[in-house]
């Protein structure tokens, strides 16, 4: 669990990040820039630093940032009662990003599966995007992603976001973690 003063911290890195992607944050964005470090404790290799512009029951649209060589793990967005599970757009605006999704492995991945963690990474199709190119996951697709070595800015367009419903593979995994007070 994060404490308060490390979430703000996270916050502003994060947003000096978009900021130098060229992206506008209004303040209210900036100061609710969602920190995820999935109850890992370890934010620097295992976390996502996101903003929500909105999620519908229709349509979700998001910016996320991954620090230097951070991962966001391995997980599937199942359906949730009558609804299919989320189908998600990530769009490259800066850096590097290595997508890992189910279908025919690399022999050697680009990117580090986390030490400790291996046997939580289970899909290596890699498709490695640069600013401009972007892939379209399919729903309930098993896929987690990692920065290159400067971090990177994606946007997010999808079908509706659950985050609560998401299916991590590492049940340790909190998708909603609370920050504790200093």
């Amino acid at each position: 669990m994060m404490k308060r003063s490390e979430v703000r911290k996270a916050q502003a890195r994060a947003a000096k990040m978009y900021e130098e992607a060229g992206i506008v944050l209004t303040p209210e964005e900036r100061n609710n820039i969602e920190i995820a470090e999935f109850g890992l404790g370890d934010l620097e290799h295992q976390g996502l630093e996101l903003v929500t512009y909105i999620n519908t029951d229709i349509y979700c649209a998001k910016e996320l940032a991954l620090f230097p060589g951070q991962t966001c793990p391995e997980h599937r967005h199942p359906p949730v009662g009558e609804r299919r599970g989320k189908m998600e757009t990530f769009r490259c605006r800066r850096g590097l990003v290595w997508l890992y999704v189910e279908g025919n492995p690399v022999n050697k991945p680009k990117a580090s599966v986390p030490k400790g963690h291996e046997k939580y990474y289970t899909v290596f199709h890699e498709i490695e995007l640069h600013p401009g190119e972007q892939f379209t996951i399919p729903s309930n697709t098993r896929h987690w992603f990692q920065s290159g070595p400067q971090g990177a800015i994606v946007s997010e367009f999808s079908s509706t976001n659950s985050d609560e419903s998401d299916v991590f593979t590492d049940p340790g995994i909190e998708r909603m973690p609370k920050a504790i007070e200093d």
